[in-house]
């Protein structure tokens, strides 16, 4: 019952809130649209407490540099984004073009100065992330990135992208990591939620100037060891590293390579395709 009263208030709320921001975009700047959206965060922020009964504690908030920075955090839940975004006041954030899908959706992302970047990656998703953050750190507003680029089950993760590194390089900011545990409560997109106390925790800022490897090394030591040791703090059980799984752009070329002949295998010895 739960999860269903929380699903149902969802979608309600979702619709509602989408359908007042996509007016609210129809007005010059910003703000309207982004009051509207902070109020939708609140409100379902409420709703995980009050009807999913998950509750919500935030350590590390002091460890927060002044100024503008990047938020990296580990991705389980749907909910991680109500969840941050509600820290602060004002949060640029980088986001699939998935989410376009939904109607008025991207409309709303593009008033709010969202990041919206190509879910497979390559060169021209690169690019949009490069011209989009450089809006969002003129402003001198705080950017929220997901560095592995997708929703991980509990105790797995996916390769850490490069581009974090290249924001955290080209607009010299440090870069906050952030580590939960939401995804026991709210696994992924899943309609089931469990009841009990999530965390989040801010960890020490990673300075500027490191290189490319060492940075991406660091940076998904603390997200993944600290994470690992939030849900063994939630569960009761032994800290476990967390395992390397294929990302779904990763695992699609895998699968596109192995159906794709090798061009070696349809030529004869003389080099004629036969």
């Amino acid at each position: 019952m739960r999860s269903f009263a929380f699903n149902l208030a969802y979608w309600t709320l979702s619709i509602a809130y989408a359908s007042a921001a996509a007016f609210a975009a129809l007005t010059p700047g910003r703000g309207a649209t982004s009051w509207i959206i902070r109020r939708y965060v609140k409100r379902m922020v409420q709703a995980m407490r009050l009807l999913a009964g998950i509750h919500l504690q935030v350590r590390g908030r002091e460890r927060l540099p002044t100024g503008a920075f990047i938020i990296a955090s580990k991705h389980q839940s749907w909910g991680d984004g109500f969840a941050t975004y509600d820290q602060f006041d004002d949060l640029a954030f980088v986001t699939g073009d998935h989410l376009e899908k939904f109607p008025l959706l991207g409309t709303v992302l593009r008033k709010l100065g969202a990041i919206v970047v190509n879910n497979c990656g390559g060169r021209e998703a690169r690019e949009a992330l490069k011209d989009r953050s450089a809006d969002a750190h003129a402003a001198g507003r705080k950017i929220l990135i997901y560095p592995e680029g997708n929703l991980a089950k509990v105790g797995e993760k996916f390769r850490y992208r490069s581009g974090v590194w290249h924001m955290y390089r080209d607009f010299d900011m440090p870069v906050v990591p952030l580590a939960t545990n939401l995804g026991l409560f709210w696994p992924q997109e899943e309609f089931r939620k469990n009841p009990g106390t999530a965390t989040l925790e801010f960890l020490d800022p990673i300075p500027t100037g490191l290189g490319k490897d060492e940075f991406l090394a660091r940076l998904e030591a603390v997200v993944e060891g600290k994470t690992a040791e939030l849900i063994a703090e939630a569960t009761g059980q032994p800290v476990t590293p967390a395992v390397t799984v294929l990302a779904p752009d990763e695992v699609a070329r895998a699968n596109l390579s192995a159906l794709t002949p090798d061009a070696s295998s349809t030529r004869d010895g003389s080099g004629r395709t036969g």
